[in-house]
């Protein structure tokens, strides 16, 4: 894996994001981090893609599925692999019917989480 593996994680915990940030750069993934969907977004179209969209479904305010469905609406980024996470196990479908490649449950184990996002790298 390359180091400008791009790793883009949005949350409202800042606790979670820290974690998962250590946890993909320990990995030699880099990470980009948001708190707020609508930053995420706009920071979509300003910067290269990631690799990879990792994040909660839950947000203050934001519903996850909204943002992915607006990420796969868009012909630019709807490549972009999203995994959702969320401690509401019952949502798995919901969150793939909303357009999410893959569904984390929390707590999550770091290294069941490190195995799928990995497997949606594509190998430069």
């Amino acid at each position: 894996m390359s180091t400008s593996t791009q790793i883009l994680v949005l949350d409202d915990s800042p606790a979670i994001v820290d974690s998962i940030e250590m946890m993909m750069e320990l990995e030699g993934l880099s990470v980009a981090k948001f708190y707020k969907g609508s930053d995420m977004l706009n920071a979509l179209n300003a910067q290269p893609k990631p690799d990879v969209i990792l994040m909660d479904m839950w947000l203050s305010g934001e519903d996850g599925r909204d943002i992915c469905r607006t990420i796969r609406a868009d012909e630019n980024l709807c490549d972009i692999p999203v995994l959702i996470m969320s401690a509401s196990r019952g949502l798995e479908q919901s969150a793939l019917d909303a357009g999410a490649n893959d569904f984390i449950a929390k707590p999550f184990d770091m290294g069941d989480m490190i195995t799928r996002v990995r497997t949606y790298i594509k190998e430069i």
